[in-house]
Order: C-alpha cells, then sequence, then structure tokens
C-alpha cells in the first residue's frame, strides 16, 4: 500500500478501508430480467421531476418517451419495458416520501427491442444540440448523485474549460460496475468522449483510474483512438479519490475554492459510467431506461455487475440475487457513501450504482463513546475540515455556527471521519442532518 502512495499522485489526508471488489470485478456485465411491474419515479435527479406524456391503460415500447422535462433543472423518462402504463400514483422512495411515479406493466411475449430515434451526430451537432439530446435522452450523474448531465456541461459565459477528465476511480469499497464498463464498453467511453470535448471546449482529456485497475488502465490506452487527445492517468488506491475536487487535485494539483465548481479551475469531471451512456445512446437518439448495477455483500449469493432495468423493485432484484433471510441492512450506493434503506419496496433509479445487504451480525451498531479529542478524524478528513468541533456543534444543536465558521456545507458526506473515530460517534450523520437544518432555514422567506 505504501509502495503504491509513493508511485502513484494522489491527495492529503484520506483513508483506506478495505476494497472488498474481489468478489465482483471480474464477473462480466449480465442482463437483469424484467420484474412483473416496473415503476418509474418522475423524480430520479436533482430538479424538477418530469411530467407524464402518457396516460392509465397506454401501451408503450421498450424506450419510448413517457415523461418529458419539465424547464432547464429536469430530464425525460423513458419505458423500462414495452409493456402496459398500469396507473399513474405515488410511489415510496429512498427518502421515505411518497412521489408520483409511472407503474409499467411489461408484456411477457415481447421481444423488448429499442427503437432508434433522431441521432445527435457529433460531427454536426453544435454544442447546444448535444446538451438538449442529452436531456431527452435523460441522463444524469451514475456515480451516485444523479446531476442532470446537461446542466453540469453547461458552461457559464465568464468560464472556460481547458481540461476534461472522466473519473473512473470508483473508490467505493464493494462497487464494481465502473470497473465492468471501462473493460466492456470502451467504444461507447470513446464515442462519449467526443460529445463531452466538443460540448465542453475543453482541448484535453484525462481518464482517471486507481491503482487496483491496472488492467482497466492498460485496456484503455490500448484501444485509445489516434484522434483523441486523451491520456489514461492511474492515481493512488485511497478513500476518497473518486470525489471531484480529490481527483482534481490529484491529477492537475488545482485546489476548487470552497463554496467552488470545478468550472473555477478550468475543469469538467464527469463519471466514466455517465460518459458510456452518452456514447451508447445520443448516436441512436435513445433514452436511458438501464444501467449497470453492482449487487453484492455477503449477504448475496449471486453476487455480479448487471444491466438491469430502471424501475425495477428492489425487492425484486434482492431475491433474483439470492439475499440471504438473515439480511439485516442494505445499502443503496455502498457502505461509505451509500445509505441505509428503511425499506425494500422501492423501484431502482438512475442514481443507483449498486446496492451491498449485509446480516445483522455484520451490522451490529457499536457502542457510541465521548468524543477523547484524538484528532484522527482531522487526519482523514480530505477537505481540512474539523470533524470532532463539528459533531460537537452538532450535538449542541449550532447548526449556523458549524456553517459560518467551520465551513459545514463544503463537507461532501465521505464518511472517512466517521470511519477512523474510536468513539463510534456518527459524525457524516450529524453533519447530514445539519446540512438539511441549515438548507432549510436559508430558503425560509
Amino acid at each position: 500500500m505504501f509502495s503504491a502512495l509513493r508511485q502513484h499522485r494522489s491527495f492529503a489526508h484520506g483513508i483506506h478501508p478495505p476494497e472488498a471488489k474481489d468478489d465482483t470485478r471480474d464477473l462480466p456485465i449480465r442482463q437483469f430480467p424484467f420484474a412483473p411491474v416496473m415503476i418509474v419515479p418522475l423524480q430520479q435527479h436533482i430538479g424538477k421531476p418530469a411530467l407524464p406524456v402518457v396516460r392509465e391503460g397506454q401501451e408503450v415500447e421498450r424506450g419510448q418517451c413517457i415523461a418529458e422535462p419539465d424547464g432547464f433543472l429536469s430530464v425525460a423518462m423513458h419505458a423500462p419495458a414495452s409493456g402496459l402504463v398500469q396507473r399513474i400514483a405515488l410511489a415510496p422512495g429512498i427518502s421515505g416520501r411518497m412521489a408520483p411515479a409511472i407503474y409499467l406493466k411489461p408484456f411477457p411475449g415481447s421481444s423488448q427491442e429499442v427503437s432508434d430515434g433522431t441521432p445527435c451526430d457529433v460531427a454536426t451537432a453544435s454544442a447546444e444540440e448535444i446538451l438538449l439530446a442529452i436531456q431527452q435522452a435523460g441522463i444524469v450523474g451514475l456515480g451516485g448523485a444523479a446531476f442532470p448531465t446537461h446542466v453540469k456541461l453547461k458552461v457559464p459565459a465568464d468560464k472556460t474549460i481547458d481540461t476534461l477528465i472522466i473519473n473512473g476511480v470508483e473508490c467505493e469499497p464493494y462497487l464494481t460496475t465502473d470497473h465492468r464498463v471501462m473493460l466492456e464498453q470502451q467504444a461507447d467511453i470513446f464515442t462519449g468522449i467526443r460529445y463531452l470535448l466538443k460540448v465542453t471546449g475543453a482541448a484535453r482529456c484525462i481518464i482517471g483510474v486507481e491503482a487496483n485497475k491496472l488492467d482497466v488502465a492498460d485496456a484503455l490506452r490500448a484501444g485509445l483512438p489516434g484522434d483523441l487527445p486523451v491520456t489514461v492517468e492511474v492515481v493512488a488506491v485511497k478513500y476518497p479519490q473518486g470525489a471531484e475536487k480529490m481527483l482534481i487535485r490529484a491529477l492537475l494539483g488545482r485546489e476548487v475554492p470552497s463554496g467552488g465548481l470545478p468550472s473555477d479551475v478550468s475543469v469538467v469531471t464527469v463519471n466514466v459510467a455517465t460518459t458510456a451512456e452518452i456514447g451508447r445512446l445520443l448516436p441512436h437518439g435513445r433514452g436511458i431506461q438501464e444501467r449497470v448495477i453492482t449487487i453484492g455483500g455477503p449477504a448475496i449469493s449471486k453476487k455480479g455487475n448487471y444491466r438491469i432495468p430502471i424501475g425495477t423493485p428492489l425487492r425484486f432484484a434482492l431475491e433474483y440475487a439470492g439475499m440471504a433471510a438473515s439480511t439485516s441492512r442494505v445499502f443503496l450506493g455502498g457502505p461509505m457513501m451509500g445509505q441505509a434503506l428503511p425499506s425494500l419496496d422501492i423501484p431502482i433509479t438512475k442514481g443507483t450504482s449498486g446496492f451491498i445487504a449485509f446480516t445483522e451480525s455484520q451490522t451490529r451498531a457499536p457502542v457510541e463513546y465521548p468524543c477523547i479529542h484524538c484528532a484522527y478524524c482531522v487526519d482523514a478528513c480530505p477537505l481540512f475540515l474539523n470533524p470532532s468541533q463539528l459533531g460537537l456543534l452538532a450535538r449542541a444543536g449550532q447548526v449556523e455556527r458549524m456553517a459560518d465558521e467551520f465551513h459545514l456545507l463544503d463537507c461532501f458526506e465521505c464518511g472517512s471521519c466517521s470511519y477512523v473515530c474510536p468513539a463510534h460517534i456518527p459524525l457524516v450523520q450529524r453533519f447530514r442532518a445539519a446540512k438539511g437544518l441549515v438548507r432549510k432555514r436559508r430558503a425560509a422567506p
């Protein structure tokens, strides 16, 4: 591990949790079956929900647009299967709230082929036409954030982008979807990069991968088209290397300012799976109706990387993958930055990169003790915050002071502080709750 840190670039601080990727990293992507009923939420992204353009009782084809964007900060939704729209009604989401969704019953005898739409030709399309095509394809950040990709790619008029970074780090334990996409969809990735270079105006592109994916680095370098200004750079294995601020620092030595964006340092970062979907869908004028997901963890018997239709009920997916009866907790997105699910009766969405299941013996909550001021959390924080002080303020309910004096809103909830805390204080959970309170108060009239 120490030799890897000396050989490859990285960032200061961070942690080294067990990678836990051996069970799925070498398993090829497999197609997942269709559930008896699919549930497609109208808001699978940051922004406004999409507006349904189908009615109850209507037959739809796989890949057909079933909901259109409601304004700029919104994306389209597409049918994950050919079938019948049963109803448009409320469905449970990961937050526990009910939200509008389209219930779709797939046709058992359908070929489930996806028809082409109007292609977006990268050679002739303008930047604005590419952005519109990405929005109409329903593409959002597939690394977990689910931010509308066309919004992220809209470069402010006063900014200039010189470097496009494709994030293939995938530092979250257990997850290997990006690993497999980089090995199996290289042509899609390179095509996606062509669209991204044109829309951002960047002169060069760097694909960043961690040193635990040297097979990926070798394969990407071997397949690089000669006319693409792309390099593949290997960074150290360290968490949270995949956070865009950390990756920019590791690859370019540039520091995104507090409260700022990558565009402030002339960079745009895009997840590699998102890039692959752009390259896979736009040349055919299609919309995203499925994505690659890692299903893993000790409580799963048929671990793997699956291409799963969006809207698949989570309970159906877990049962198909062989979830143990002793399963006590399922994390959506991984154990570090993922979220423990309150219920399995929710659908898989575009932002679902994986779900990891654990048994009761592996998820027993440790006893929490008072902070001993050891500063392990300070040494771990990649943003040089003071999690110990923030934790004490959170306990006292001084959330405005956390934000104003100790930069709470810069925290991206990587969980490094909670991981190293010997007192087992759930720091990141308290920060998440405090941030919610701060935003709610500041949004109030």
